[in-house]
């Protein structure tokens, strides 16, 4: 029996692996993506049921693979199985950690499922037709036919669920979710760095005429207000009862929109000419405003009308407040 290296002595080849040791290979890696679509159905429950559903029953179908691989192991080898995992095996594939990630997106844990099957039938296929036992060639072709069909339930279940309508919930409520987690929090963001540092950097634009002085005052009134934003974003709501998503993921949403929103008309005065680093501005802003309108029409469902009136009216009246300031 060839043993398994500790870790800083290299890793083994697939094709140098044992019979022994690719079973003992394979009961562990049913082991592992079992808990990890366990870990992907406790995750989709309350949100996406159908999808749920999906992921435990794959999961008891690995339990199944597993129970097999080990009753077959124990006829051929004993009770006790090599402690080989993916890690210990150089040119074996080996399972991305995106369970890690909070608020995984339905798509995506989909996408990653599928790629799991591909790549354990493409482990059992590899194995069978290494192996000289009729017996495991056997079980090891059965269990590649099982994860391909295991591949195409995924995709049979996006089809079915799209016929049933339950796909449009499940995408409205993934939708509200990526809204909740990143469009609210960085157009609150966007509003507030664009429109809150109107006034400073226009009215030290017009009181002291020196782009780069502009510059400076615009740069540092962005970056603190994106600072500021963010913490306060990310601690205010852990986003454990209110469903908004991971604090830092919200609070980096708030604070890179706050920092480029105030950038957005404040980069032009590096330009050295005053008059034309102002009219870029003026430009930019009026593009900035309008964007924002936009993104709350498009993702808020404010009316069109109403978010114009909101941010264009207001953002102008802040605008030329800074003006008249830096004027007089």
């Amino acid at each position: 029996m060839r043993l398994i290296p500790l870790p800083g002595f290299g890793r083994r080849r697939f094709a140098s692996l044992s019979a022994q040791e690719i079973l003992a290979l394979a009961i562990a890696s049913e082991e592992e993506d079992s808990r990890i679509y366990r870990l992907y159905a406790r995750r989709l429950r309350e949100g996406y049921p159908a999808s749920a559903e999906m992921f435990e029953t794959m999961a008891e179908e690995e339990d199944g693979h597993r129970r097999r691989l080990i009753a077959l192991y124990q006829a051929r080898f004993g009770d006790l199985i090599l402690p080989i995992r993916r890690e210990h095996v150089a040119d074996f594939y080996a399972r991305r950690p995106v369970w890690l990630v909070e608020n995984l997106g339905l798509d995506r844990i989909r996408a990653e499922a599928m790629a799991m099957e591909r790549e354990a039938e493409a482990f059992y296929r590899a194995a069978a037709e290494r192996s000289t036992d009729a017996e495991a060639r056997r079980l090891l072709g059965d269990l590649a036919a099982e994860e391909a069909r295991h591949e195409s339930g995924v995709e049979a279940l996006a089809e079915e669920l799209a016929r049933s309508g339950a796909a449009s919930e499940e995408h409205l409520a993934a939708r509200r979710q990526f809204v909740l987690t990143w469009v609210q929090p960085g157009l609150a963001g966007l509003m507030d760095g664009s429109v809150s540092t109107l006034a400073p950097i226009f009215a030290t634009a017009f009181a002291t005429q020196n782009p780069w002085t502009t510059f400076l005052v615009g740069l540092s009134a962005s970056v603190g207000a994106g600072i500021s934003m963010g913490f306060t974003e990310a601690a205010h709501d852990d986003g454990k009862l209110s469903g908004r998503g991971a604090p830092w993921k919200r609070g980096l949403a708030s604070g890179v929109m706050t920092t480029l929103g105030g950038l957005g008309h404040a980069l032009p005065y590096l330009i050295p000419h005053f008059w034309t680093a102002t009219v870029i501005a003026l430009l930019l802003v009026a593009a900035e405003l309008w964007a924002i309108a936009w993104i709350q029409n498009r993702y808020m469902e404010t009316p069109m009308g109403r978010a114009v009136f909101q941010v264009v009216l207001g953002g102008s009246l802040v605008l030329a407040a800074g003006i008249l300031i830096g004027s007089g």
